[in-house]
C-alpha cells in the first residue's frame, strides 16, 4: 500500500483560546471499504465513539491545531463525539482516494469555518476547499478571515479496499441517564 501524504496546513495562530479543535489523518486498509473505514477510524483516535457530524462552523475562541498522531480525547466507549469529517473510500486497483479539511479563522476572535472534501485526486479535493471557503468567506463580508490553511490525506489502493480520512475533533459527550425509573 503506498500511503500519499501532505501537510498542506500552516501553524495556528499563537494566542491561547478557551476550546482547541483537533485536526488528525489516517489512512485505513482492510477487506472491505467498511471495514477500511473503520480502520481509518481506530488509527486516527475516535474508532471506539459514535460520531455526529456538524456542519462546518468553528465556535469563538478556538484554537485549530494539527495533529502528526492520533487524536487525544476523553470520552468513554459510544460516548458521542462531535467532528467534521472528510473521508473516501476505495477498492479498484490502482485508483487513489483523497480526503481534506480546509479552514479560515478570524485572527482576533477564533471564530471561523470549516469545508470538508473527498475526491480520487489531490488537485480536486484542494481546488474544491479553496473555492468552497473562497465562497463562504465571500458570503460574510463582515467578517475579516485570515488565511486558508488545509490538511489533506491519500491513498492508492493497490489491491485491499483503503481509506483515506481527516477529522477535526471538537470534543466528546456522554450519555445522560434517566435515574427517576419512568
Amino acid at each position: 500500500m503506498n500511503v500519499i501524504t501532505l501537510p498542506g496546513h500552516d501553524e495556528t495562530p499563537t494566542r491561547s483560546r478557551l476550546r482547541c479543535i483537533e485536526v488528525v489523518r489516517s489512512v485505513g486498509m482492510a477487506n472491505t471499504t467498511l471495514a477500511a473505514f473503520d480502520d481509518a477510524l481506530i488509527k486516527a483516535g475516535i474508532g471506539n465513539f459514535n460520531l455526529i457530524r456538524l456542519s462546518s462552523v468553528i465556535p469563538p475562541e478556538t484554537d485549530v491545531s494539527v495533529s502528526d498522531g492520533p487524536a487525544d480525547v476523553l470520552g468513554d466507549w459510544g460516548d458521542r463525539l462531535y467532528v467534521v469529517m472528510a473521508e473516501q473510500r476505495v477498492d479498484r486497483p490502482g485508483r487513489e482516494g483523497w480526503a481534506g479539511i480546509g479552514w479560515v479563522q478570524h485572527e482576533e476572535t477564533g471564530r471561523g469555518l470549516f469545508v470538508e472534501h473527498e475526491a480520487n485526486s489531490e488537485h480536486q479535493v484542494r481546488d474544491d476547499i479553496e473555492r468552497s471557503l473562497s465562497a463562504l468567506m465571500e458570503a460574510r463580508p463582515h467578517v475579516s478571515f485570515g488565511p486558508i490553511h488545509s490538511v489533506m490525506q491519500g491513498v492508492r489502493c493497490e489491491g485491499t479496499p483503503v481509506c483515506a480520512m481527516v477529522v477535526a475533533v471538537y470534543e466528546a459527550a456522554g450519555w445522560t441517564v434517566d435515574l427517576r425509573g419512568s
